[in-house]
Parts: C-alpha cells; structure tokens; sequence
C-alpha cells in the first residue's frame, strides 16, 4: 500500500516541480497555450477522420464479399430495414445466435 502513496507523491511532484522557477513556469503556460490552440483542435478530427476511415473498410470489406459471393439478394448482407446498425449480416448472425439461446424451441 506504501507503494501506491509513493507513486501518487513521484507523480504530484512531477506536475509541480516544472513551475519550481520563473522561467519553468513561463514555459508551462507555453505549452498549455500550444495545447489548447493546436492540439485539442486536431484531436477531435482526428478522431473523426479514424472512425470514417474505419467504417469505410468495414462497408467496402461488405461490398466485396456481396460481389464474391454472386449472390443477388443484398438484404441478405446489410439489411436497411434493421433498426441502428443491426442489419449488419455479422450483427444479424450475431443476433439469431442470441435469440436462439435465449428462446430453446
């Protein structure tokens, strides 16, 4: 347990001995105000860049095996009439999985 209050002071130390003089303290409010004018701003975009990127893949990944499988049937693959994202064919295995389990006939 001494370990955690150790840790806990190393840590309030590091946070509180940059302002320990003039200079330091002038340089902590430097990069707080590089912070909040450069990199909170990207962050956000960033963010929202990754997840487009991420949901593209998923949905060109689904497209590709809806061309390979030669099937016609699209609904069989995403679903538009699901509710959220629940027409998902995995989603939708997914699903049937669960209501299987859940009502044994």
């Amino acid at each position: 347990m001494s370990a955690v209050g150790t840790v806990a002071q190393l840590a309030y130390k590091l946070v509180t001995v940059p302002q320990a003089t003039p200079q330091a303290f002038c340089n902590v409010i430097k990069l707080g105000t590089f912070c909040r004018t450069v990199v909170w701003p990207i962050l956000p975009s960033l963010a929202f860049y990754q997840y487009i990127r991420r949901t593209d893949i998923d949905y060109f990944t689904l497209e590709v095996l809806y061309y390979k499988s030669g099937s016609k049937d699209y609904k069989a693959f995403y679903d538009t009439s699901r509710v959220g994202g629940s027409g998902h064919w995995r989603l939708q295995q997914d699903l049937e999985a669960i209501r299987a389990a859940a009502n044994p006939e």
